[in-house]
Protein backbone atom coordinates (compact mmCIF):
# COMPACT_ATOMS: atom_id res chain seq x y z
CA UNK A 1 0.00 0.00 0.00
CA UNK A 2 2.93 2.72 0.67
CA UNK A 3 3.91 1.97 -2.95
CA UNK A 4 0.79 2.65 -4.30
CA UNK A 5 0.19 5.47 -2.06
CA UNK A 6 3.50 6.76 -2.99
CA UNK A 7 2.58 6.43 -7.05
CA UNK A 8 -0.65 8.00 -6.61
CA UNK A 9 1.16 11.26 -4.82
CA UNK A 10 3.72 11.16 -7.70
CA UNK A 11 1.06 11.17 -10.42
CA UNK A 12 -2.06 13.33 -9.31
CA UNK A 13 -2.13 17.24 -9.26
CA UNK A 14 -0.70 18.42 -5.71
CA UNK A 15 -2.82 20.52 -4.00
CA UNK A 16 0.44 23.12 -3.38
CA UNK A 17 0.32 25.54 -6.17
CA UNK A 18 4.24 25.94 -6.60
CA UNK A 19 4.64 22.39 -7.07
CA UNK A 20 3.63 21.70 -10.77
CA UNK A 21 5.34 17.99 -11.01
CA UNK A 22 2.37 15.41 -12.13
CA UNK A 23 1.47 12.85 -15.01
CA UNK A 24 1.88 9.25 -15.41
CA UNK A 25 5.67 8.41 -16.34
CA UNK A 26 6.97 6.58 -18.93
CA UNK A 27 9.27 4.44 -17.33
CA UNK A 28 9.30 2.80 -13.49
CA UNK A 29 12.57 2.68 -11.98
CA UNK A 30 12.64 -0.56 -9.62
CA UNK A 31 14.68 -2.88 -7.32
CA UNK A 32 13.56 -6.21 -6.71
CA UNK A 33 11.87 -5.26 -3.28
CA UNK A 34 8.56 -7.91 -2.81
CA UNK A 35 6.19 -4.71 -2.79
CA UNK A 36 8.06 -3.94 -6.52
CA UNK A 37 7.58 -7.26 -7.88
CA UNK A 38 4.07 -7.91 -6.52
CA UNK A 39 1.22 -9.20 -9.18
CA UNK A 40 -0.92 -6.14 -7.67
CA UNK A 41 1.83 -3.96 -8.98
CA UNK A 42 2.67 -4.99 -12.49
CA UNK A 43 -1.14 -4.85 -13.07
CA UNK A 44 -1.17 -1.34 -12.30
CA UNK A 45 1.85 -0.42 -14.41
CA UNK A 46 -0.27 -2.60 -17.15
CA UNK A 47 -2.95 -0.66 -17.03
CA UNK A 48 -1.03 2.74 -16.67
CA UNK A 49 1.04 1.74 -19.62
CA UNK A 50 3.76 2.74 -17.73
CA UNK A 51 7.10 0.44 -18.68
CA UNK A 52 8.90 -0.99 -15.56
CA UNK A 53 13.22 -1.32 -15.41
CA UNK A 54 14.45 -3.23 -12.83
CA UNK A 55 18.01 -2.54 -11.31
CA UNK A 56 20.38 -5.42 -11.97
CA UNK A 57 20.81 -7.66 -8.92
CA UNK A 58 24.03 -6.41 -7.24
CA UNK A 59 24.86 -3.52 -8.77
CA UNK A 60 23.31 -0.12 -6.23
CA UNK A 61 24.39 2.48 -8.85
CA UNK A 62 21.31 1.09 -11.10
CA UNK A 63 18.97 2.97 -8.59
CA UNK A 64 21.30 5.63 -7.37
CA UNK A 65 18.94 8.35 -7.91
CA UNK A 66 16.36 6.82 -5.27
CA UNK A 67 19.15 6.54 -2.69
CA UNK A 68 20.59 9.82 -2.99
CA UNK A 69 17.03 11.51 -2.37
CA UNK A 70 17.15 9.33 0.47
CA UNK A 71 20.51 10.24 1.41
CA UNK A 72 19.74 14.05 0.96
CA UNK A 73 15.90 13.86 2.99
CA UNK A 74 18.25 12.03 5.92
CA UNK A 75 21.03 14.44 6.07
CA UNK A 76 19.00 17.82 5.11
CA UNK A 77 15.24 17.41 6.29
CA UNK A 78 14.96 14.80 9.04
CA UNK A 79 17.67 16.63 11.61
CA UNK A 80 15.79 19.87 11.65
CA UNK A 81 12.28 18.53 12.61
CA UNK A 82 10.87 18.78 16.42
CA UNK A 83 12.14 14.94 18.19
CA UNK A 84 14.78 14.38 16.05
CA UNK A 85 16.45 11.62 17.79
CA UNK A 86 19.67 9.98 16.21
CA UNK A 87 20.70 6.39 16.05
CA UNK A 88 21.94 5.35 19.23
CA UNK A 89 19.82 7.69 21.45
CA UNK A 90 17.97 6.27 24.46
CA UNK A 91 14.38 6.44 24.54
CA UNK A 92 14.18 7.15 20.98
CA UNK A 93 10.28 6.48 20.72
CA UNK A 94 9.91 8.56 23.70
CA UNK A 95 11.27 11.92 21.60
CA UNK A 96 8.78 11.74 19.06
CA UNK A 97 6.97 15.15 18.70
CA UNK A 98 5.20 14.65 15.06
CA UNK A 99 2.40 12.84 14.46
CA UNK A 100 2.85 10.57 10.58
CA UNK A 101 0.73 13.42 9.03
CA UNK A 102 2.83 16.16 10.18
CA UNK A 103 5.69 14.18 9.45
CA UNK A 104 4.66 13.76 5.81
CA UNK A 105 3.42 17.70 5.33
CA UNK A 106 7.22 18.45 6.98
CA UNK A 107 8.97 16.20 3.86
CA UNK A 108 6.77 17.15 1.34
CA UNK A 109 7.39 20.78 2.56
CA UNK A 110 11.30 20.35 1.89
CA UNK A 111 10.96 18.82 -1.20
CA UNK A 112 8.70 21.28 -2.68
CA UNK A 113 10.87 24.64 -0.99
CA UNK A 114 14.02 23.14 -0.92
CA UNK A 115 15.22 20.32 -2.64
CA UNK A 116 12.91 21.03 -5.82
CA UNK A 117 14.56 24.53 -6.02
CA UNK A 118 18.80 24.27 -5.23
CA UNK A 119 20.57 23.62 -7.93
CA UNK A 120 21.29 19.57 -8.52
CA UNK A 121 25.07 18.43 -8.59
CA UNK A 122 25.30 16.72 -11.97
CA UNK A 123 22.71 19.05 -13.81
CA UNK A 124 23.70 22.17 -12.14
CA UNK A 125 20.48 23.61 -12.82
CA UNK A 126 16.74 22.70 -9.93
CA UNK A 127 14.37 20.12 -10.30
CA UNK A 128 11.59 22.28 -11.05
CA UNK A 129 13.68 24.16 -13.62
CA UNK A 130 13.97 21.18 -15.55
CA UNK A 131 10.46 20.56 -15.46
CA UNK A 132 9.21 23.85 -16.08
CA UNK A 133 11.94 23.89 -19.37
CA UNK A 134 10.65 20.56 -20.96
CA UNK A 135 7.27 21.98 -21.67
CA UNK A 136 4.97 18.92 -22.17
CA UNK A 137 2.12 18.39 -21.53
CA UNK A 138 1.91 15.39 -18.63
CA UNK A 139 -0.18 12.25 -19.27
CA UNK A 140 -3.02 12.21 -16.40
CA UNK A 141 -5.62 9.41 -15.51
CA UNK A 142 -9.12 10.40 -16.17
CA UNK A 143 -9.80 11.12 -12.91
CA UNK A 144 -8.81 10.79 -9.65
CA UNK A 145 -11.32 7.53 -8.79
CA UNK A 146 -10.15 6.05 -11.59
CA UNK A 147 -6.32 6.18 -10.46
CA UNK A 148 -7.74 5.08 -6.64
CA UNK A 149 -9.49 2.36 -8.29
CA UNK A 150 -6.14 1.21 -10.13
CA UNK A 151 -3.81 1.87 -7.39
CA UNK A 152 -5.72 1.80 -3.78
CA UNK A 153 -8.02 -1.20 -3.98
CA UNK A 154 -8.22 -4.34 -3.63
CA UNK A 155 -10.20 -6.63 -6.24
CA UNK A 156 -12.21 -9.56 -4.39
CA UNK A 157 -14.87 -12.26 -6.07
CA UNK A 158 -18.33 -12.13 -4.42
CA UNK A 159 -21.82 -13.37 -4.85
CA UNK A 160 -24.88 -11.30 -4.06
CA UNK A 161 -27.27 -12.78 -1.06
CA UNK A 162 -30.92 -11.70 -1.06
CA UNK A 163 -29.02 -9.62 2.65
CA UNK A 164 -26.37 -8.16 0.64
CA UNK A 165 -22.83 -8.99 0.07
CA UNK A 166 -21.30 -11.06 2.72
CA UNK A 167 -16.98 -9.49 3.33
CA UNK A 168 -14.60 -9.62 6.35
CA UNK A 169 -17.66 -11.02 8.51
CA UNK A 170 -19.64 -8.01 7.75
CA UNK A 171 -23.23 -7.33 5.23
CA UNK A 172 -22.96 -4.38 2.54
CA UNK A 173 -26.15 -3.58 1.22
CA UNK A 174 -27.69 -0.70 -1.39
CA UNK A 175 -30.91 -0.97 -3.21
CA UNK A 176 -29.25 -1.32 -6.55
CA UNK A 177 -28.20 -5.20 -5.29
CA UNK A 178 -31.38 -6.49 -5.09
CA UNK A 179 -32.01 -6.81 -8.88
CA UNK A 180 -28.98 -8.76 -8.99
CA UNK A 181 -29.47 -11.52 -6.29
CA UNK A 182 -27.30 -15.18 -7.61
CA UNK A 183 -25.32 -12.77 -9.66
CA UNK A 184 -21.36 -13.31 -9.51
CA UNK A 185 -19.45 -9.66 -9.05
CA UNK A 186 -16.22 -8.35 -8.31
CA UNK A 187 -16.12 -5.60 -5.13
CA UNK A 188 -13.44 -3.56 -4.98
CA UNK A 189 -12.07 -1.67 -1.78
CA UNK A 190 -9.79 0.32 -0.05
CA UNK A 191 -7.63 -1.47 2.92
CA UNK A 192 -7.43 1.90 4.78
CA UNK A 193 -11.45 2.04 5.37
CA UNK A 194 -13.78 -0.59 4.59
CA UNK A 195 -16.94 0.89 5.46
CA UNK A 196 -17.73 0.98 1.65
CA UNK A 197 -17.04 -1.24 -1.45
CA UNK A 198 -17.53 -0.69 -4.56
CA UNK A 199 -19.61 -3.48 -7.36
CA UNK A 200 -18.85 -4.54 -10.30
CA UNK A 201 -20.93 -6.68 -12.21
CA UNK A 202 -18.83 -9.53 -14.41
CA UNK A 203 -20.37 -10.04 -18.28
CA UNK A 204 -19.28 -11.21 -21.21
CA UNK A 205 -17.90 -7.44 -22.14
CA UNK A 206 -15.74 -7.36 -18.77
CA UNK A 207 -16.79 -5.47 -15.61
CA UNK A 208 -19.68 -3.38 -14.81
CA UNK A 209 -20.20 -0.79 -11.87
CA UNK A 210 -23.04 -1.12 -10.45
CA UNK A 211 -23.03 1.02 -6.99
CA UNK A 212 -21.50 1.26 -4.06
CA UNK A 213 -22.39 -0.71 -0.59
CA UNK A 214 -21.99 0.12 2.44
CA UNK A 215 -21.40 -1.81 6.01
CA UNK A 216 -24.30 -0.17 7.88
CA UNK A 217 -22.77 -0.86 11.18
CA UNK A 218 -19.68 0.90 10.41
CA UNK A 219 -21.26 3.88 8.38
CA UNK A 220 -20.38 6.51 10.52
CA UNK A 221 -17.04 5.00 11.28
CA UNK A 222 -13.63 4.88 9.35
CA UNK A 223 -12.35 1.30 9.65
CA UNK A 224 -9.22 -0.09 8.25
CA UNK A 225 -9.00 -3.76 7.15
CA UNK A 226 -5.80 -4.11 9.51
CA UNK A 227 -7.97 -3.03 12.38
CA UNK A 228 -10.86 -5.37 11.35
CA UNK A 229 -8.65 -8.17 11.43
CA UNK A 230 -6.90 -7.83 14.73
CA UNK A 231 -10.32 -7.53 16.36
CA UNK A 232 -11.14 -10.56 14.76
CA UNK A 233 -8.23 -12.34 15.62
CA UNK A 234 -8.56 -11.17 19.03
CA UNK A 235 -12.26 -12.83 19.88
CA UNK A 236 -10.31 -16.04 17.68
CA UNK A 237 -8.08 -15.84 20.95
CA UNK A 238 -11.11 -15.29 23.24
CA UNK A 239 -12.85 -18.12 22.02
CA UNK A 240 -10.16 -20.52 22.16
CA UNK A 241 -8.93 -19.92 25.72
CA UNK A 242 -12.76 -20.41 26.65
CA UNK A 243 -13.16 -23.65 24.70
CA UNK A 244 -9.92 -24.93 26.06
CA UNK A 245 -10.82 -24.47 29.53
CA UNK A 246 -14.07 -25.69 28.57
CA UNK A 247 -12.89 -28.92 27.37
CA UNK A 248 -10.31 -29.71 30.32
CA UNK A 249 -13.74 -28.60 32.39
CA UNK A 250 -15.41 -31.73 30.14
CA UNK A 251 -12.51 -34.02 30.62
CA UNK A 252 -12.41 -34.07 34.43
CA UNK A 253 -16.17 -34.89 34.53
CA UNK A 254 -15.34 -37.80 32.49
CA UNK A 255 -12.39 -38.88 34.52
CA UNK A 256 -14.66 -38.45 37.34
CA UNK A 257 -17.63 -40.61 35.97
CA UNK A 258 -15.43 -43.16 34.54
CA UNK A 259 -13.98 -44.79 38.01
CA UNK A 260 -15.51 -48.14 39.10
CA UNK A 261 -17.91 -47.94 41.34
CA UNK A 262 -17.45 -49.58 44.60
CA UNK A 263 -19.58 -52.77 45.60
CA UNK A 264 -22.38 -52.70 47.47
CA UNK A 265 -21.56 -56.29 48.77
CA UNK A 266 -18.66 -58.64 48.48
CA UNK A 267 -19.06 -61.14 45.80
CA UNK A 268 -19.67 -64.36 47.29
CA UNK A 269 -18.49 -67.31 44.37
CA UNK A 270 -21.31 -69.79 42.91
CA UNK A 271 -21.50 -73.61 43.56
CA UNK A 272 -19.51 -75.64 41.29
CA UNK A 273 -22.38 -78.45 41.94
CA UNK A 274 -25.96 -78.78 42.50
CA UNK A 275 -27.94 -81.57 44.20
CA UNK A 276 -30.71 -83.21 42.28
CA UNK A 277 -33.95 -84.40 43.82
CA UNK A 278 -33.08 -87.71 44.05
CA UNK A 279 -29.92 -86.88 45.92
CA UNK A 280 -29.14 -85.58 49.57
CA UNK A 281 -27.52 -81.94 49.54
CA UNK A 282 -23.84 -82.00 49.01
CA UNK A 283 -22.06 -78.96 50.00
CA UNK A 284 -20.21 -76.78 47.26
CA UNK A 285 -17.03 -77.51 46.31
CA UNK A 286 -14.95 -73.99 47.49
CA UNK A 287 -13.16 -72.47 44.56
CA UNK A 288 -10.42 -69.88 44.45
CA UNK A 289 -10.50 -67.58 47.34
CA UNK A 290 -13.24 -69.63 49.51
CA UNK A 291 -11.23 -71.49 51.47
CA UNK A 292 -11.68 -69.70 54.67
CA UNK A 293 -15.73 -69.92 54.25
CA UNK A 294 -17.65 -72.04 57.13
CA UNK A 295 -19.23 -75.51 56.48
CA UNK A 296 -22.52 -73.94 57.61
CA UNK A 297 -22.32 -70.89 55.53
CA UNK A 298 -21.36 -73.61 52.12
CA UNK A 299 -23.87 -75.95 53.44
CA UNK A 300 -26.96 -73.28 53.84
CA UNK A 301 -25.80 -71.81 50.36
CA UNK A 302 -26.18 -75.35 48.58
CA UNK A 303 -29.36 -75.91 50.18
CA UNK A 304 -30.98 -72.48 49.11
CA UNK A 305 -29.59 -73.68 45.12
CA UNK A 306 -31.24 -77.26 45.50
CA UNK A 307 -34.30 -75.60 46.63
CA UNK A 308 -34.37 -73.29 42.99
CA UNK A 309 -33.14 -76.29 40.95
CA UNK A 310 -36.55 -78.04 42.25
CA UNK A 311 -38.75 -75.15 41.49
CA UNK A 312 -37.45 -74.72 37.82
CA UNK A 313 -37.79 -78.85 37.25
CA UNK A 314 -41.73 -78.27 38.72
CA UNK A 315 -42.25 -75.81 36.54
Amino acid sequence: MAVDLSFRHAIWRKSEADWHVCGIPAVFHLDHGTDFTSTHLEQVMADLKVRPVFARKGHPHGHGKIERLIGTVTHMCLPHLPGHAPRGTRDRAGQAKLTLPELDARIGRFIREVYNRRPHSETKHPPQARWEAAAFIPRMPTSLEQLDLLLCTVAKPRKIHTDGIHFESLRFIDPVLADYVGEATTIRYDPRDITEIRVYLRTLDGEKFLCRAICSDLATETVSLKEITAARNTRRKQLRGTLSSRGALVDRLLAAHSEPLPAAYPAMPLPRTFNTPDSPPTAARPGPGTEHTSDSAATALAQDHTVRLKRYINE
